[in-house]
């Protein structure tokens, strides 16, 4: 299969959409606000290499009760 034949990726948005000034990121899909922009422009490689990037962001940013 082709790029544009693949199944659209869903977007990271979970509708919780405020930007924590100290980190610059959503508080609820963890990206940019220039990444949120240009998400509907991306390639699907680059959507699948941010949705990694996401993961491990939001891994750093999670407070285990420390």
């Amino acid at each position: 299969m082709t790029e544009n034949t693949q199944p659209e990726i869903k977007s990271p948005c979970i509708g919780v959409c405020a930007v924590d000034e100290s980190s610059g990121l959503c508080q609820g899909c963890y990206r940019t606000i220039d990444e949120i922009k240009a998400w509907w422009g991306m390639g699907q490689t680059e959507q699948k290499n941010l949705l990694v990037a996401l993961e491990e962001r939001q891994l750093q940013q999670v407070n285990f009760g420390d």
